[in-house]
């Protein structure tokens, strides 16, 4: 069977907004089909990929900005200005594509509902190093890199996010923890439990802080999923005060 493809279509529009050679809506609307079409040819070629992708962007609204109290989620990117023909062009891909906008989630979230769905064969396309939580194919048109992603190193890419935070985000992370501190705390691990036991550690056992960068970094499997510590009543013994960056 071919294999399915879903598309971020997020940063495909951004990039055809911001283009050099864009300077009407129309080179807008011809470059993102362009973007499109020549993905498809490559995972079609290369991977087997069925020729009719799914295509998702996001919404103005998502659960992440209620969610995050500690730090405001994406507070980093407040002031910044969104291209021109943005709506149009996003419009266009709901109008010849098909494409789905998210409602109070992300298309992320839609992306990893829908992987988890048509199972771990399916391929997202995305330049968001997210994806690699999925365990699903994973193609990045940018860099032209395939990733095929394990259930096992999909939980291991969510729980390094979970020391490291994601800076894109405003997703803080612990302090002091960067990408190689986190692999090697990571290194040993053999399942989710170990994953889980290091970053209570690491949290100092702030379970509510924990917790909510946990809701933040997780995408969706499922319709209104929210993600939670497993067993954390074993966890509840002696908490610290929050952590501080």
């Amino acid at each position: 069977m071919p294999r399915k493809v879903l598309i971020d279509g997020d940063p495909l529009c951004y990039r055809a907004c911001f283009s050099p050679t864009t300077e009407t809506l129309d080179g807008a609307i011809e470059a993102v089909d362009g973007y499109i079409n020549d993905m498809m040819r490559i995972l079609s070629f290369t991977k087997g990929a069925s020729k009719t992708p799914e295509v998702f962007l996001t919404g103005p609204t998502n659960f992440r900005y209620e969610v995050a109290t500690t730090h405001p989620y994406k507070g980093n990117r407040a002031n910044k200005e969104k291209p021109e023909f943005l709506n149009e062009v996003k419009q266009h891909l709901v109008d010849n594509w098909n494409a789905v906008t998210s409602v109070g989630e992300e298309a992320d979230d839609l992306l990893a509902i829908a992987a988890t769905n048509y199972g771990p064969d399916s391929i997202v396309s995305s330049i968001d190093k997210d994806m690699l939580q999925i365990p699903c194919g994973v193609y990045n048109p940018t860099k032209n890199e395939f990733t095929e992603v394990s259930d096992f190193e999909g939980l291991k890419f969510f729980y390094t996010q979970m020391l490291t935070g994601d800076t894109a985000d405003n997703i803080k992370g612990v302090f002091g923890v960067g990408p190689k501190k986190a692999d090697l705390l990571l290194a040993e691990v053999k399942n989710e439990s170990d994953m889980i036991e290091v970053i209570v550690e690491a949290y100092e056992k702030d379970l509510d802080y924990l917790e909510e960068n946990g809701k933040l970094l997780w995408l969706r499997r499922y319709k209104d999923q929210m993600w939670e510590l497993p067993n954390r009543e074993d966890y509840l013994q002696d908490v610290t005060t929050p952590i501080e960056d």
